[in-house]
């Protein structure tokens, strides 16, 4: 079914996206996955067609499009599986913070780099004991004359050994009441003493994308690096949770698209008792099942990005989106590794990456229960 929420201009860019998808990005996805990491140069290409950030700003290099050409770029690596490159967090989580919270000096100084490929950005909000909780986040930014002094630690952050800028998330006043009016959000560039980058984590999926612990050790920053005032950190961070969802979303409806595909494909050669195994009425009942499921998602999440795109604020729905979408990830590669039988165990077929990839899908950016919570609250059981 055609996808109505795309112009042609749109189309156009994302044969543009594919081909360089394809051609320089594909072959490295295998190489990313065995270090841990991607590489800079990928980066820096990204930024050089014009791929990062597309939607900033024209003064700061952009191309002042809209969140649909990010969308593209998304559903594009997802496709080739190119998770290692955490391409919304950089272009759709961590940029618009600089966009819509820093003054003109810092968007100056750190925005252009972002777009070019030349600063790698990334968000230090998770700590050892704080997940979704953000208001009760530990780091401490006490100021000290025209600094702040930085102590705490992070986990579980993306890019976090690749990384050049990150937006910390710290407490400014941690006597505050409540809690999250004393939270600001702090950017620290890497090179900043006491920033200290520690291991890359090691995690069942999702093995080419950089997840590390970060420390603040007596680090000091300008307080000029601060987005926004003091007090107003958890506000922001609440007001571009509907973008970060929103990726989460069509990501995950994108990957469930490229499993379901090459599962297809695979049952259509398979043989079994003779004959093909897609001639199996179970495998058609379930195939049948996953690719109405898909479809169904797909019109859901390119409703919100139309909405979003509007300028609507679509809290309740995103959170659907984000809870379903991922829900249904779990569950699709789930039955398609089924569908590989011993295969679908085998490393060498995407599907096994596939449904290891798949399992956090349903925890970060808010766990599927806090989606749940906040749908709850806005139909007024709460």
């Amino acid at each position: 079914m055609r996808r109505t929420i795309f112009s042609d201009e749109h189309e156009l860019y994302r044969q543009q996206v594919r081909r360089f998808a394809e051609t320089e990005l594909e072959p490295r996805v295998a190489g990313w996955n065995a270090e841990g990491r991607s590489d800079r140069e990928s980066w820096k290409k990204m930024g050089d067609q014009g791929f990062l950030g597309a939607c900033a700003p024209e003064e700061y290099g952009g191309a002042g499009a809209d969140f649909l050409y990010d969308a593209i770029v998304m559903e594009e690596l997802s496709r080739i599986r190119a998770h290692a490159l955490m391409f919304s967090l950089h272009s759709d989580i961590c940029l618009p913070y600089l966009l819509h919270y820093g003054n003109e000096e810092q968007k100056q100084r750190w925005v252009p780099g972002a777009v070019a490929g030349d600063l790698i950005l990334g968000i230090a909000m998770t700590e050892p004991g704080t997940g979704s909780d953000l208001a009760n986040v530990q780091t401490r930014a006490l100021r000290d004359g025209d600094e702040y002094v930085l102590n705490g630690s992070k986990t579980f952050i993306s890019n976090g050994q690749i990384g050049d800028l990150f937006i910390v998330v710290a407490k400014t006043d941690p006597d505050a009441s409540p809690p999250h009016r004393g939270i600001a959000l702090i950017v620290v560039e890497a090179d900043t003493p006491g920033f200290v980058r520690g291991r890359r984590l090691d995690k069942i999926g999702l093995r080419g994308q950089d997840t590390s612990e970060l420390f603040f050790q007596d680090c000091r920053v300008p307080v000029e690096n601060r987005l926004g005032q003091e007090g107003q950190g958890f506000k922001q961070l609440m007001q571009q949770l509907q973008q970060e969802r929103l990726c989460i979303a069509v990501g995950s409806i994108a990957s469930c698209r490229r499993s379901l595909e090459d599962t297809l494909e695979y049952v259509k050669q398979r043989e079994a008792f003779g004959q093909p195994i897609a001639r199996f009425q179970n495998t058609q009942f379930k195939l049948a099942e996953l690719a109405t499921q898909v479809e169904v998602g797909q019109a859901f999440v390119d409703g919100l990005m139309a909405a979003h795109v509007r300028g609507e604020e679509i809290v309740s729905e995103v959170s659907m989106g984000k809870w379903w979408t991922t829900d249904l990830q779990k569950q699709l590669t789930a039955e398609c590794l089924q569908l590989h039988g011993g295969y679908g165990f085998m490393r060498e077929y995407p599907i096994s990456e596939d449904y290891e990839d798949a399992a956090v899908q349903s925890i970060y950016a808010g766990t599927n229960e806090i989606m749940k919570v906040i749908i709850a609250k806005r139909l007024g059981l709460g």
